[in-house]
């Protein structure tokens, strides 16, 4: 038999998608060496399975844009052999080979020593989700977000579940938005929500300017969500803008930044630099209630990814994936 340790994607000259399991690895470019253990399933990892040719920017694309495991070659004094790191964004699963493999080489200046109190299925667990949440929570914070509610929306997702405790637990009044009120509501007051919210209020175009009610937000829509979210702002509110599930436009117009003093500020976690990716560790590190994240994760072998990967474009699988590879 042969051993399935990497996942490959296929985009075959009649645009048909091949996954095959591959003995051995498809290493890339990197100053550091990790043996990965584990890595997630992320929203870009199931457009890659899908053998999207926005997220496959190579053909063969071994995906996963997160990596955990230990260091097996270094000259990074940070990084020692034998010690557990996390490489996530930084091109994998998209330009360069990801981590649905046992070995990969990364690039130093994107990975970090992962803090002993995680496991590296809890790493991954957090993965690029959770810390682009730790990213967007931290810009808040450096926008000097004012007093109030914060609104969550994709709050039943990745980022969104983990921005949502985070922010409790930094003591916000947090509101999270979800298009399934009724099936998600129990799960997002459990992770910290104190108000649940539909989708639809926010789907629908609305004023430029409507009642200022949100001291900041956390938003992973983008589109018309996004424009009702910047209408409903404080004065000198923030948004911590990181996605665009609703769309990659705004149709919004200025009147929110010139008449309240909002901020939009944007989270990049695929380029960030170090010293970001390590205060968005610190943040997690104490902030991230870890029987929370452990609820609302499920663990699955390397070979289950590529059916989860069809349950989360389809918007059947919240929270968060880890895909174990060795």
């Amino acid at each position: 038999m042969v051993p399935m340790s990497t996942l490959l994607v296929t985009r075959n000259a009649d645009n048909t998608i091949t996954h095959s399991f591959e003995e051995g690895s498809y290493l890339n470019e990197g100053d550091v060496l990790v043996d990965v253990t584990h890595s997630s399933l992320n929203y870009k990892d199931a457009m890659a399975l899908d053998g999207n040719k926005g997220v496959m920017r190579v053909n063969p694309l071994v995906p996963g844009i997160d990596i955990v495991g230990t260091v097996a070659r270094s000259a990074v004094e940070r990084l020692p052999v034998g010690s557990l790191v996390a490489s996530f964004g930084d091109g994998l699963g998209e330009f360069r080979h990801g981590g649905y493999t046992d070995s990969q080489r990364v690039n130093s200046y994107a990975t970090v020593a992962i803090p002993a109190q995680f496991t590296a299925e809890q790493a991954a667990a957090i993965g690029t989700a959770g810390y682009t949440a730790a990213l967007c929570v931290n810009a808040l914070s450096t926008h000097e977000v004012p007093e109030g509610p914060i609104l969550v929306t994709g709050a039943t997702g990745g980022v969104g579940s983990v921005a949502v405790n985070i922010l409790a637990n930094k003591g916000y009044e947090v509101h999270a938005l979800t298009g399934r009120v009724q099936e998600h509501g129990d799960y997002l007051h459990r992770i910290g929500a104190a108000e649940v919210i539909d989708r639809a209020e926010f789907a629908v175009p609305g004023r430029p300017l409507q009642k200022a009610h949100y001291a900041g937000a956390v938003d992973t829509s983008g589109s018309t969500v996004l424009a009702n979210v910047l209408a409903q702002l404080q004065w000198g509110g923030v948004v911590a803008a990181t996605g665009m599930a609703a769309g990659a436009d705004l149709p919004s117009s200025v009147m929110p930044f010139i008449l309240r003093n909002v901020t939009l500020a944007g989270v990049n976690s695929v380029d960030a630099p170090l010293d970001y990716r390590n205060e968005a560790w610190r943040l997690l590190s104490s902030k991230l209630d870890m029987e929370v994240l452990d609820s609302f994760t499920e663990t699955i072998a390397l070979p289950q990814v590529i059916d989860a990967g069809k349950e989360l474009l389809a918007g059947s699988r919240h929270g968060r994936t880890v895909v174990t590879i060795s």
